[in-house]
């Protein structure tokens, strides 16, 4: 599951990310809609029938005319923002609109300065924001001389902390968006190491049995009018590279298959979170000294174990422990995954389990899995060199 997808499943909108959809949307809208609460007194002082309705018509136009701009500049910034220059301009007219309002219809415009003071903070470089921030509020504060000093001191405050509150949001976005740009790329090198690793094995190993082939073909092409028996012989030599070849293969896929126990438990936490399960897993093990087979053995057995938990058992919360522990069979590493669940319909082992026994038994280790008093338990075992605890749920 990817960051969006975690965010998404939590019920947030990924951060620095524009809405995807129509509930994204709502949530940002819902979000910026809260924060219009300051444009009550405008509108009332505009209702109250104080203005004469000249200075009425011309307070709901400039009202208009700075929401719009403002509203323009906070969606913009959520998905493709506009040009520096733009921006500017834009931040310039609501600079001019809110002192002027204030100034003309009195002290219940001046939460006009909050509006621009936010405009700055979200949209403007950080240093441009440091010096345009204080002088939204020295502008708001000078303006409120002329209506209500009293208010101006109040609202002071307000405007200079939104403003600078706004300029963390905004790094915070930005920082956001160059770590997901950044785990992609990550990602992706990693992809293309792996592509170059496996482009690598694959040379070593078909590179001197193809070659050599190729050569054997030769010989037995200009020995077959002649010297049937020797083309014969390097015929022979061709099979005997070929299946050699055909082994080499097999066993580098199956290493390329072959499962890692830290791996499995990460995608483990993401899986039951993902299917509503309360899932308690230990840390990333320490497994020095445990032989490969019996990690994958292990690696295994979880995959089959949480896939029971989220597509049959039906519970709520999983545990799931790492444990060394010494046995009359020697050092031994035992998985145990217990859920709280009903355990499915089946009367007996599934297919899966059956199949895990076998896997388990060929690296040396036991499977027990079965009904608890209170859900369902597999415990696996495999052998180890190593003792100790290596982690376990709470």
């Amino acid at each position: 599951m990817t960051e969006d997808q975690t965010a998404t499943a939590a019920g947030d909108t990924p951060m620095g990310r524009p809405p995807r959809n129509r509930r994204e949307l709502l949530v940002k809208m819902l979000w910026i809609g809260v924060w219009l609460i300051f444009l009550s007194s405008p509108i009332s002082d505009l209702t109250s029938g104080r203005h004469t309705t000249g200075a009425t018509v011309a307070g709901a136009l400039g009202l208009a005319a700075f929401v719009g701009v403002y509203l323009s500049l906070v969606f913009r910034r959520m998905g493709r923002p506009f040009s520096p220059r733009l921006t500017v301009s834009m931040i310039t007219i609501l600079g001019v609109l809110a002192p002027a309002l204030a100034y003309s219809l009195g002290s219940a415009w001046l939460g006009l300065f909050v509006y621009l003071s936010v405009a700055c903070g979200a949209t403007l470089p950080v240093r441009a924001a440091y010096w345009a921030i204080p002088v939204s509020g020295a502008a708001m504060y000078l303006v409120g001389l002329h209506s209500s000093e009293k208010e101006a001191r109040g609202l002071l405050f307000l405007v200079v902390m939104i403003g600078f509150s706004m300029v963390g949001v905004g790094q915070l976005v930005r920082t956001t968006i160059e770590l997901r740009k950044a785990r992609a790329t990550v990602a992706h090198l990693a992809a293309n190491e792996e592509r170059l690793r496996l482009a690598r094995d694959l040379h070593d190993l078909l590179g001197h049995s193809l070659s050599l082939i190729t050569l054997k073909s030769e010989l037995a092409g200009r020995m077959l009018p002649d010297q049937p028996e020797k083309a014969a012989q390097q015929v022979a030599d061709i099979e005997q590279v070929s299946r050699q070849a055909l082994v080499d293969v097999r066993e580098a896929v199956s290493g390329y298959r072959r499962p890692r126990l830290a791996a499995e438990l990460a995608g483990t936490q993401v899986a039951l979170t993902a299917a509503g399960v309360t899932a308690d897993v230990p840390a990333e093990p320490d497994l020095t000294g445990v032989p490969e087979e019996s990690e994958s053995a292990l690696a295994w057995a979880l995959r089959e174990a949480v896939t029971n938990v989220v597509r049959h058992s039906g519970a709520d919360k999983c545990l799931i422990r790492l444990t060394h522990r010494q046995t009359l069979d020697g050092p031994m590493l035992e998985l145990c995954v217990e859920d709280n669940g009903s355990g499915g319909s089946g009367k007996g082992p599934g297919n899966g389990l059956t199949g895990l026994t076998e896997r388990l038994e060929k690296a040396g280790g036991t499977l027990e899995a079965g009904r608890v008093r209170h859900g369902f338990r597999l415990v696996a075992h495999v052998p180890t060199a190593t003792s100790g605890h290596v982690g376990s749920g709470a």
